[in-house]
């Protein structure tokens, strides 16, 4: 699991990882392609700004702090540090790798339907595109406190999956499945505009679903 992580935080190309003279590079916290207030109605600005600004910055700086420390643990063969740090590099490592998905997984441009390979392989594996989006909203909404619904690839079987993730962890870390598609149901994520209406929310997200995102992610989960 740890390893299928790491690979995960490797392939993201605005970040570095421990090499093997114990150089790196620190993550950064990625720009939206959009502005805060690109996705009204459906997501406020007001929480679009908080969601990035605040809370993906800290799980950003937060995976720094601890990859640090993680170094400063290998470079002194501490077995018992390094054991300890992994709890805290799942959480905040998850969290920069979920949200820095969760960004492009939307657009002030996107909802309808999905097309070409990605709508053939949705209806291949789910029925039709409402079968998918019924069962993924549903899972999602069911989710017991935070977590994260996910529309995910199986490079093993060739077919797409639907999956959720308790807290921050990842996806592929810890299902094995690539991510395509995202809905983030901490309650920091809706909570300011939706209240306690989590279906309202989950819900209003497809509006903004940016299918050309979730095809790019499909056609090279299946080419790799």
């Amino acid at each position: 699991m740890l390893a299928r992580f790491s690979r995960a935080v490797a392939r993201l190309p605005s970040t570095g990882i421990l090499g093997c003279t114990g150089a790196r590079f620190k993550h950064t916290l990625p720009d939206l392609p959009y502005d805060y207030n690109a996705l009204e109605p459906y997501i406020s600005a007001e929480i679009m700004k908080i969601h990035h600004s605040k809370h993906h910055a800290t799980y950003t700086n937060n995976l720094n702090a601890v990859e640090e420390k993680l170094a400063e643990a290998l470079a002194k063969n501490d077995v018992s540090s390094v054991i300890a740090l992994q709890p805290a590099l799942k959480f905040n490592g998850g969290g920069y790798l979920n949200h820095s998905i969760f960004w492009e997984n939307m657009s002030p441009n996107g909802g309808g339907d999905p097309s070409g390979d990605l709508l053939e392989q949705i209806n291949k594996d789910f029925g039709s595109v409402d079968n998918m989006r019924k069962q993924l909203s549903a899972i999602t909404t069911a989710i017991q406190g935070s977590g994260w619904g996910w529309l995910g690839y199986n490079q093993s079987t060739n077919k797409l999956q639907i999956a959720t993730c308790a807290n921050q962890d990842p996806l592929q870390a810890s299902a094995g499945l690539v991510p395509l598609f995202g809905i983030d149901v901490w309650e920091h994520a809706y909570y300011l505009q939706y209240k306690n209406v989590r279906p309202d929310y989950v819900n209003a997200i497809w509006n903004v679903a940016n299918w050309k995102d979730v095809e790019s992610r499909f056609q090279k989960a299946r080419s790799s």
